[in-house]
């Protein structure tokens, strides 16, 4: 052990991290509380007197796969604000103030689609704008005599964030049915206003880390220099590409406009096309950007847009994991359960098993796989991981069929696709990150992890556009006819999704070419 190395293992914890840790709680046990009580509330109060049962669940789902988009979204708008100009702690606090106005809005306005949908608004503001900065934050605390202590406190990140959806999905649907929405809402509001506080009370002690620049040598600015750099005797195909995916993305708001798709599914396919057509117009010049831009910038760009392949192929599975928490949930309301278990509470799984397959993982499975010749790549997990989350939706898809047919169905079958869906996310979500990490240079690291939070909001996307497809009298007709209610065959529509991506991603997955950006 070198000597650097015993100072990183023995310098002290910071002494401001206790404020974060306390933060990060009850942010956290806030958001989730929220977030688990949300489609149950949708469907039996706020839109109770706008459509029937069934057009209440799928306005429900819609409302909720929005939000999460918005989630997941915002977190450019809150890294641009803290990288530009105001850095970590201040976008972080002002930003988390907005999240708490939104919570005030939920608890007031339950009975008030306009203002009920402003709180949401604001909490995607708050919780997507602050979520890219909060864990960074953390890094910015240690140096070289203490980084050995960072994964420590990622551990406890990690535990807390857990640790809070455990305890909000257990007793906010028990506030939710027992003292009404109002207060339900206002529970977690009050836990992020504590939030707040917190994270202020240790504002003297923190490690501020300035703003940064602008860099001209960026992500954007060198897949800007591809495609309209001029090269001598050839022509610019990768700008005609880029500019048809800007048409397409124009068309796509133009079903907003006629009324055929909602603004926020309209806006993120065009985002999508913007995305995937720049993306491959821009891998096919971007040896133009050379000399305009350094090497390793160029070498950057190509290292992120290979690894933007891979998340558009774990995008099916975002959209089965954050359906748990709305189509998982109407399914539960129509099993049999105990008079005093709310079917919301069955998402407590979820962080319970997190919690116990991560170890039996590290511990038990890798160390098998390895002995028998077979090793578990983060590839291969996270193509595992897409199949495990497509099992668990043919095992839903079949207890819907039980329940369609009449049958009583207990509850307590939820724990069979809950479980397979957990091994699923921690294959891929837990295993992303530390992919993605090692395969994007230092440069390219804060665009890269904008790049994992937006495949959340493609995910989601794809929930509202296949629910609106349902909606049209020629799909619905079509439904029928395989004997299918629309829900099971969503269910089975989704499970066939995730295999055939789980299927390309394995492909992909052996010809992709692994790097190693760990720092030296």
């Amino acid at each position: 052990m070198t000597a650097s190395t015993a100072n990183a293992n023995t310098g002290k914890l910071p002494r401001q991290i206790p404020y974060i840790i306390g933060n990060e709680a009850c942010e956290r046990f806030g958001f989730y509380g929220m977030r688990n009580i949300l489609t149950p509330f949708l469907v039996s109060t706020l839109l109770m007197y706008i459509a029937s049962q069934g057009e209440r669940e799928h306005m429900a789902k819609d409302v909720f796969h929005t939000f999460v988009i918005g989630v997941y979204f915002f977190p450019l708008l809150g890294g641009w604000l803290s990288d530009r100009f105001f850095g970590k702690y201040n976008t972080i606090f002002w930003l988390s103030l907005v999240y708490v106005l939104g919570f005030v809005c939920l608890s007031l306005f339950v009975d008030n689609t306009t203002g009920f949908y402003t709180g949401m608004f604001l909490i995607a503001l708050g919780s997507g704008g602050i979520k890219p900065l909060v864990s960074a934050f953390v890094g910015d605390q240690f140096d070289q005599s203490n980084k050995g202590k960072a994964k420590v406190v990622y551990d406890a990140f990690y535990w807390t964030i857990n640790f809070g959806s455990f305890f909000a999905s257990l007793l906010m649907p028990i506030f939710l049915s027992s003292l009404g929405p109002a207060i339900a809402f206002g529970i977690p509001g009050a836990l992020m206003f504590l939030a707040v506080v917190i994270f202020w009370a240790g504002r003297h002690k923190y490690v501020h880390v300035p703003a940064a620049p602008p860099n001209p040598h960026s992500f954007l600015n060198v897949v800007r220099t591809a495609l309209l750099a001029r090269q001598a005797g050839q022509g610019r195909t990768g700008l005609v590409i880029a500019v048809l995916g800007a048409v397409l993305a124009v068309a796509a708001l133009g079903l907003w406009l006629v009324g055929s798709l909602e603004f926020v599914p309209a806006f993120c396919l065009a985002l999508v096309l913007v995305m995937a057509f720049g993306g491959v117009g821009a891998a096919m010049q971007l040896e133009r950007a050379r000399g305009a831009h350094p090497d390793e910038a160029v070498d950057g760009v190509r290292a992120v847009l290979r690894i933007l392949i891979v998340f558009a192929l774990v995008t099916p599975f975002w959209s089965l994991f954050d359906q748990k928490a709305s189509t998982w949930v109407i399914q539960g309301g129509l099993m049999t359960k105990p008079s005093w278990f709310q079917a919301a509470q069955m998402q407590a799984l979820n962080p319970a098993l997190v919690m116990l397959i991560i170890p039996f993982n590290n511990l038990v499975l890798y160390p098998l796989l390895r002995r028998i010749g077979i090793e578990p790549t983060p590839l291969r997990r996270m193509g595992t991981g897409i199949a495990f989350s497509s099992v668990a939706w043919v095992v839903a898809g079949c207890l819907q069929l039980a329940i369609d047919g009449g049958d009583p169905v207990s509850i307590v079958w939820q724990v069979l696709p809950y479980a397979l869906l957990t091994m699923g996310e921690v294959l891929v979500s837990a295993t992303g990150l530390e992919f993605a990490y090692s395969q994007a240079p230092t440069s390219m690291k804060g665009t890269i992890m904008s790049f994992w939070m937006l495949s959340v909001t493609v995910g989601n996307l794809w929930v509202l556009l296949s629910n609106a497809a349902v909606r049209n009298d020629g799909v619905i007709s079509s439904i029928a006819q395989t004997g299918l209610s629309e829900t099971a065959f969503l269910m089975f529509f989704f499970a066939g999704f995730a295999m055939v991506a789980a299927l390309a991603f394995a492909l992909y997955a052996r010809r992709y070419p692994m790097q190693d950006h760990y720092r030296a």
